[in-house]
């Protein structure tokens, strides 16, 4: 004899709860997804500010001082992600032992 699965069911309860997290993990991937221009990416002032963890005036003034690679069109600032990762990268020092 088998068995009537409805949705009250435990395991289907349990899958539908499965696929609706894995939903909402893809919408948030997907937001968070920046597209390509030529092979670049390219942030904001804000998303810039966020990922160093500086203030966007710090920011302003690293641009100011020619401290930070910028473009700028109109009235809105972008940095390229790979000039970011260079002057991170030029600008590492060495833990002393």
């Amino acid at each position: 004899m088998s068995k009537l699965i409805t949705g009250d069911n435990e395991r289907i309860v349990q899958f539908y709860q499965r696929l609706k997290e894995t939903l909402i993990a893809l919408e948030s991937a997907l937001k968070e997804k920046r597209p390509l221009l030529n092979g670049q990416r390219y942030m904001t002032d804000a998303e810039l500010s966020q990922y160093l963890k500086l203030s966007r005036r710090t920011l302003q003034e690293y641009r100011n001082n020619g401290l930070v690679p910028y473009y700028q069109i109109g009235g809105k600032i972008l940095y390229r992600e790979s000039d970011i990762e260079e002057l991170l990268e030029r600008n590492r020092q060495e833990a002393f032992k």
